[in-house]
């Protein structure tokens, strides 16, 4: 292995470590002759319109950074459409993203070093002042170790970097004594129990007040974290130990990557996303470099610069080899199995890897750079902003952006080693984006959705920690700066540490501990930064022949479906078929699928599938309006299940011989009487004739005050609904049609209505699955008169009733998972009262290799008592659409009951436990579904 720096990457006369400029901020002295290599690539900036520029990001901060002064400090965060503060435990709770919030400021510390990078040195005096009055750091709040440590503990530090170099520039922060450094210090502490774990990765999530694994914290029973979680640790611990020579912190840093490196896969020398901070086993097995790894493998160079520790290095350039190996895929970068890195683990990307080419910058590898920053600048340039993930034909996966930095931070890095023109109109362009689509009265918002252009009323303090730094520093020149920022380097959160660090208080062991690396064979391995005399020799057109074949690579891979919504208009023809207005009975509707190659199949239990085969359809173009289809019925449906997931219900049996002991869970509806806001309903019960419900009923004064027992299938919930309602029922309940169905082994769902105005339902509806169902049914041939209670969680059993003799029963299907309620089982109703009451999604090619097979994802559950897994494959499109829209979901795995028939004389669980179970369950997914993102 050869020394990094060593002759090659800077020049034979640079030492060994002298690339740490590069890393800190602009690689000046390594690139001496850029600008003259590249500047023939693009039309030269002049620097009247480059100053422009970075008056307008001046602007755009003050309009952002005042606002939320004035309408948010002290809470953590700007709400910008509602121009209020959000502060944690006031609004709805956002799930892990409200991790982030610890009522400590987050906003005004994540800005400090912003305000002196752009020369705002009295405001950075009066932050510092109003952080030193008002932030509370002891605040009985549960806070992500992750977020907590790159933000606030960062932006402490960067804080402290830049006040004590303007106290020695002489005129600002004369005052200043360390403050903000025993503040860090402060925070440093409250995170050490975090690290008390006998593998010595941290916990996820700690209580600034009482720590970890004590009754007050409510956290430290987690078993899991994310690689990057437990990996991006080093810069801020180390800083902090060399600033007040406590080495506590860097040693537990050093220990919780020295254990990762430890537990990477030995084969492929990748790690994956989460991993079991007791165990080490890995949890989640994909890997990546993006969401879960990013910041892992960029700690892991930039902890090389700043503490001179050639194992850092050594390690990154391994991981680095294994990543140009399987994970890059130019311009593409998709996540693998760590164990069959030849296997995708999936076909979408992202937005987070868009720092990936500014740390290929710093590696010294800028042809794949330039590659992977034109693919994310086409997304860009086709939706405005960067989808939070989006697939590898480049459609919308996840349409929301929250305003992220990472591609400005690699179009920075870019110029700077390049000095390519090309980068600034690249920074322009996002300039007016966000001026355009993103600024509101209160500050910028994020984007809800970036093909309609909504907004959420959300501007997280990354936004002013790094947008604007990176921008404003892409367009100024050096002495538009105060200080020198080749003198620092950038943390992943953009906070400045300064790099005489690297020679002070080092009474950490350098001793390089790497061992059993694999032979590398990529000769740039001894470079740290780029040397473009070595890299490009008299080719200044080099970077622009790279771009040009990816200039149109997106919107030749997939035509935008606005733009032949338009031309359609314009040429006197109806515009294509939307998901959303399809309603499975009419003839027209299904005709144009038939022209689409899109298949109707009517399945056994009544449910519908939806199949598209491309060569099937009437053309080429058909196809493609197939593809669109297909993807906007499943997005229809994902976005219809998160908007309007509801939590499970209770149907609780109260009459003699249970009184209230039998507790069944139940799917709720989206219509009716909603049990969470009313009373619970109480009533006998009585089957409806006919049993489906479909039409008027024939016993109404069988049902007349009671609550109705229907069989689903062969009509629409809201119908059967309707029915029961006009007959006097005080309410419903659905059993399933398929025998042996049960809670136990297949999703829950909740009825959703039929695309009509159900305003006029006011009766509950509650899905029970044929096991739970059968326990009814049972009870009725057994006694008769039967009395349940359908409420939105159990209620205490009567005392009086308790204290007589009666056999107790037992229900055994009481732990739902609220991971299996939120899961792929993505149940569309198509709107139309004689469809069927769901149809399930799968858009599956006639045929699919086994790499498509192992990587097929739906939104749609599958057969009962089979576990559900997300599988939506599409067919290619004459070779420019494929694995359209892709998503892995990992489903826990649930034990099936031995005995199908239930015991009444058994002991019923405690509702009390079976409740726990859901919230322990509805946490654990929520987590997940982090995770995922």
């Amino acid at each position: 292995m050869s020394e990094a720096g060593g002759g090659r990457g800077c020049g034979s006369s640079v030492p060994q470590r002298a690339p740490w400029s590069l890393v800190a901020a602009t690689a000046a002295f390594c690139l001496v002759s850029a600008t003259s290599v590249w500047t023939a690539g693009a039309a030269p900036m002049s620097r009247e319109e480059r100053q422009k520029l970075g008056n307008q990001v001046l602007e755009m901060f003050d309009h952002a950074y005042g606002n939320y002064m004035e309408h948010a400090y002290p809470a953590d965060e700007l709400m910008p459409l509602t121009c209020r503060g959000r502060v944690r435990g006031q609004e709805p709770s956002r799930g892990d993203v409200d991790d982030a919030l610890g009522k400590f400021s987050l906003t005004l510390i994540d800005s400090l070093d912003t305000l002196v990078v752009l020369n705002k040195t009295k405001e950075f005096e009066d932050a510092v002042r109003k952080v030193l009055r008002d932030v509370n750091l002891d605040n009985d709040v549960v806070v992500s170790v992750f977020e907590t440590n790159i933000r606030v503990l960062g932006g402490l530090l960067g804080g402290h970097s830049l006040a004590i170099m303007l106290k020695e520039k002489g005129e600002y922060m004369q005052w200043y004594n360390d403050e903000l450094l025993q503040m860090a210090k402060q925070l440093g502490y409250k995170l050490l129990p975090a690290f008390n774990t006998t593998s010595g990765l941290p916990y996820p999530r700690i209580n600034l007040k009482f720590g970890v694994r004590k009754p007050e914290a409510r956290t430290g029973t987690e078993t899991d974290t994310c690689t990057a979680c437990a990996g991006t640790l080093i810069l801020e611990f180390a800083a902090l130990s060399r600033f007040t020579g406590a080495t506590i912190f860097e040693e537990y840093a050093r220990k919780a990557l020295d254990f990762l490196w430890e537990k990477r896969q030995r084969s492929s020398n990748l790690v994956g996303v989460t991993i079991n901070i007791h165990t080490g086993d890995w949890v989640r097995k994909d890997s990546g470099v993006g969401a879960g790894i990013d910041s892992y493998y960029e700690y892991l160079l930039k902890a090389y610069v700043l503490l001179g520790d050639d194992s850092f290095l050594e390690r990154f350039n391994t991981h680095y080899d294994a990543i140009m190996r399987y994970i890059s895929q130019p311009p593409l970068l998709l996540d693998v199995h760590i164990h069959k890195p030849m296997l995708n683990a999936r076909t979408w990307m992202d937005a987070l890897l868009a720092f990936f080419p500014g740390l290929q910058v710093l590696k010294g590898d800028i042809r794949p750079a330039i590659e992977t920053h034109e693919m994310l600048y086409q997304v860009i340039k086709k939706h405005n902003f960067l989808p939070e993930a989006f697939t590898t034909d480049f459609r919308v996966h996840w349409a929301q952006h929250p305003l992220r930095p990472e591609f400005a931070e690699s179009t920075y890095f870019l110029y700077k080693a390049t000095g390519d023109p090309y980068y600034l109109e690249v920074g322009k362009t996002l300039i007016e984006n966000l001026n355009k689509y993103a600024r509101v009265p209160c500050g910028f918002a994020a984007m809800k959705d970036v093909r309609t252009g909504s907004h959420e009323d959300r501007m997280d303090s990354f936004f002013l920690a790094e947008m604007f730094k990176y921008l404003y520093l892409l367009f100024a020149d050096k002495e538009d700066i105060i200080f020198d920022i080749e003198d620092y380097i950038f943390t992943t959160e953009a906070h400045l540490l300064p790099l005489w660090l690297s020679t002070t208080n080092q009474s950490i062991s350098k001793k390089n501990t790497t061992s059993e690396y694999t032979e590398l064979d990529d000769s740039n391995f001894d470079w740290t930064c780029p040397n473009t005399q070595i890299l490009f020799p008299n080719d200044p057109l080099y970077a622009q022949s790279i771009r040009e074949p990816l200039k149109n690579v997106v919107d030749k891979s997939c035509p935008r479906g606005i733009i032949r919504v338009e031309e359609s208009f314009r040429s006197g023809a109806k515009p294509p078929l939307r998901a959303r207005d399809f309603m499975a009975t009419n003839p027209e509707h299904l005709e144009i699928l038939k022209k689409m190659g899109v298949s109707l199949i009517h399945l056994k239990d009544g449910r519908v599938q939806l199949v598209q085969h491309a060569i099937q359809a009437a053309s080429s173009i058909d196809a493609e309006d197939g593809l669109r289809f297909m993807q906007e019925m499943i997005e229809l449906s994902s976005q219809q299940q998160k908007e309007q997931q509801l939590p499970p219900r209770a149907v609780q049996i109260v009459s003699h011989p249970f009184f209230g002991r039998v507790v069944l869970t139940a799917g709720p509806a989206q219509f009716g009487l909603d049990l969470s806001k009313h009373k619970e309903t109480r009533g006998f019960v009585a089957s409806s004739k006919p049993y489906n419900g479909c039409s008027e009923l024939t016993n109404p004064e069988a049902v007349m005050g009671k609550i109705a027992l229907i069989q689903r299938g062969q009509c629409m919930f809201a119908e059967k609904a309707r029915n029961i309602q006009n007959a006097g029922a005080i309410g419903g309940i659905v059993i399933d049609d398929n025998e042996g169905s049960s809670s136990d082994t297949a999703p829950l769902f909740q009825m959703a209505g039929d695309g009509k105005d159900t305003d006029d339902i006011k009766i509950p509806m509650l899905f029970l699955f044929s096991k739970e169902g059968s326990i009814i049914l049972d009870a009725i041939r057994e006694y008769e008169e039967v009395e349940v209670l359908l409420s939105d969680k159990a209620k205490d059993r009567d005392p009086e009733m308790e204290n007589e003799e009666q056999p107790s029963s037992e229900n055994d299907s009481q732990n739902q998972s609220a991971e299996q309620i939120t899961s792929s089982s993505q149940e569309v109703d198509l709107v139309d009262q004689e469809s069927p009451e769901e149809s399930f999604l799968n858009s599956q090619p006639e045929s699919s290799s086994p790499a498509d097979t192992d990587n097929a994802a739906s939104v749609s559950a599958s057969e009962q008592n089979s576990n559900p897994m997300e599988n939506h494959e599409t067919t290619s499109l004459d070779g420019e659409c494929t694995d359209l829209d892709n998503q892995l979901q990992e489903q826990s795995e649930t034990e099936e009951d031995s005995s199908p028939n239930v015991s009444w004389g058994k002991k019923v669980q405690p509702i009390d436990s079976i409740l726990a179970d859901w919230n322990e369950d509805i946490e654990a997914f929520e987590m997940m579904e982090k995770d995922e993102l």
